[in-house]
């Protein structure tokens, strides 16, 4: 059974654009087109606003926490073009740095895994993505790839740090992959990695026939398998599958949903799929042992059932 734990009033005094749990799902972070990030407790089952950063000249579209080895970060993205991270420091949250150099909306922000160090990608409506590194003495190094998206880039998801088969590896220390991937307006999925300090496209993925809204790469072990979730103005959710003997990526339909799809987030584990659209539903999938992708939790406006054969699934979530 999959159910409402908490409801949040966040006083925003307009549209939610999005909400993240931070690391240990202690701190709710929100922002909204009043311009506004904020910050909750939300501990046991009680709310309390924390902070109210204002700095963005215009809608907050989306939020993204740092891993807590670097401590209370987060980072904002907006339609005033500006990415700014916050940070907490003895119990007060400011803004720690200002990067305003795209030439239209910034519409997603993706820190890296932990292990490659402090790193933020940003997707903008200017068609680039910018990498963005802590040098550790306080300033940052931003690389920029131009033109990944015709027309616009809408969304940025960083691979898993180890490396495909890194669980098989008989040396001590597992190889790491600086990999990511993004969604744009040319309908398309792309991946990216790095090679002597520049970026390349390592892949382009052709499948959508609209905007792709969201992508998701989905957290790994060290298997040979690598999954790519994505989805589109065109309904469908399509899982891309590359299974580490070769650079090829294979495509599968999850399922072509009644309206826009906007948004994807994978479990922890990696095994089970969260999509929200347009129809306002949050749905649940997980692959089968045959690698059917099925429904296991269709929840609407915050009420969630599941069958009772499906109950198990969803407690491994």
């Amino acid at each position: 059974m999959v159910s409402v734990m908490n409801s949040i009033d966040t006083a925003h005094e307009d549209m939610i654009h999005d909400a993240q749990l931070d690391y240990y799902g202690t701190k709710l972070a929100t922002c909204s087109s009043d311009r506004s990030v904020k910050v909750f407790d939300v501990k046991g089952g009680q709310q309390r606003l924390v902070t109210d950063l204002r700095g963005h000249e215009g809608p907050v579209w989306q939020l993204a926490w740092a891993h807590p080895m670097y401590g209370n970060l987060i980072a904002s993205c907006g339609y005033d073009r500006k990415v700014i991270i916050w940070k907490e420091t003895n119990g007060t949250w400011g803004k720690l740095y200002e990067y305003s150099n795209h030439d239209s909306s910034v519409n997603s922000v993706c820190f890296a895994p932990h292990e490659l160090g402090l790193v933020l990608a940003c997707g903008s409506s200017d068609g680039s993505v910018s990498i963005l590194s802590s040098t550790g003495d306080g300033s940052w190094d931003a690389k920029k790839i131009k033109n990944a998206h015709t027309i616009g880039c809408n969304a940025v998801s960083w691979a898993p740090a180890l490396s495909p088969n890194a669980l098989f590896e008989q040396s001590g220390r597992p190889s790491l992959v600086k990999k990511l991937v993004s969604g744009g307006c040319d309908n398309l999925v792309k991946i990216w990695k790095e090679e002597e300090g520049e970026w390349i496209e390592d892949q382009k993925l052709e499948g959508h026939s609209d905007w792709v809204r969201d992508v998701a790469w989905a957290p790994s072990i060290g298997l040979p398998k690598s999954i790519i979730a994505s989805c589109s103005q065109d309904c469908r959710v399509i899982i891309w599958t590359n299974d580490g003997t070769s650079n090829n990526w294979s495509s599968t339909v999850l399922n072509k949903f009644k309206d826009v799809v906007w948004h994807l987030s994978w479990s922890i584990t990696g095994n089970i799929l969260a999509v929200s659209g347009g129809d306002n539903k949050v749905s649940l999938w997980k692959e089968t042992l045959e690698g059917q992708w099925v429904c296991i939790s269709d929840v609407k406006q915050g009420q969630g059932q599941v069958t009772e054969g499906q109950s198990q699934a969803s407690r491994n979530l």
